[in-house]
C-alpha cells in the first residue's frame, strides 16, 4: 500500500514591494512521504518569492515531468517553471526551454556547493533561468515555521524576505548564484 501525502493548509499573504504585487492566497500544500517539513517550506518560499494568480505547485517529487511549481497563463503557456533543490540539468534545460523563464530555489550547505560546481557551466547558457540559494541555516529555520495549519505573512523588498508565522519571524536574503534575464 502506498504512503499518502500529509496535507497542509497555509494562509499566505505577499507583500512583495518589489514587484508591487501585495495579495492573499489560500494554498494546500501536499508534503510527499519522501519530503520533509524543509522542502515542503522552501516550496512555499518559492511561491511566496513568486507569487501570481497563475502560480500553482506542480506534482514535484512524485512526477519526473512536472517542477515544483508552475505558473501557467490562461492561454496555457508556460511563464514560469520553478524547481526546488538541486535539480539535474535535464530537469532545468527542459523548464527552461518550456517556460518563459526558469527559476531554480536551492538550499543548503556542502551539497549545492558540490551541485553548483558540478552544473554552473552547463547551466549558464540558459539566458532565461535564475539560480537562488537559501542557506542551510535559513532552510532549517524556515522548517520550524510549518504546521498544519498555518498562517504566514511574507514580505519582500530589496531582496531581503521577512517571512513571519505566528510568534517567530525570520529575515532570508536569497543569494542569486546565477541572474536571469530581466532579474
Amino acid at each position: 500500500m502506498a504512503l499518502k501525502s500529509t496535507i497542509f493548509k497555509a494562509d499566505l499573504q505577499v507583500s512583495d514591494l518589489d514587484r508591487g504585487h501585495f495579495a492573499e492566497y489560500a494554498l494546500t500544500l501536499a508534503r510527499h512521504p519522501s519530503e520533509n517539513d524543509q522542502r515542503m517550506m522552501v516550496r512555499l518560499l518559492a511561491f511566496a518569492l513568486f507569487a501570481s494568480q497563475d502560480l500553482s505547485f506542480g506534482k514535484g517529487l512524485s512526477s519526473d515531468d512536472e517542477p515544483a511549481l508552475v505558473e501557467i497563463d490562461p492561454s496555457g503557456v508556460v511563464r514560469t517553471w520553478i524547481e526546488v533543490g538541486t535539480p539535474d540539468e535535464t530537469r532545468i534545460r527542459k523548464g527552461a526551454n518550456k517556460a518563459d523563464r526558469a527559476i531554480v530555489l536551492s538550499y543548503g550547505a556542502r551539497a549545492v556547493d558540490v551541485w553548483w560546481a558540478e552544473n554552473s557551466a552547463a547551466l549558464a547558457r540558459y539566458d532565461n533561468l535564475t539560480v537562488l540559494r537559501l542557506t542551510a541555516e535559513d532552510a532549517q529555520a524556515l522548517s520550524g515555521l510549518a504546521e498544519r495549519g498555518m498562517k504566514v505573512d511574507c514580505t519582500i523588498q530589496e531582496g531581503t524576505v521577512w517571512i513571519a508565522q505566528g510568534d517567530t519571524s525570520l529575515e532570508l536574503r536569497p543569494e542569486v548564484l546565477k541572474p536571469g534575464a530581466g532579474s
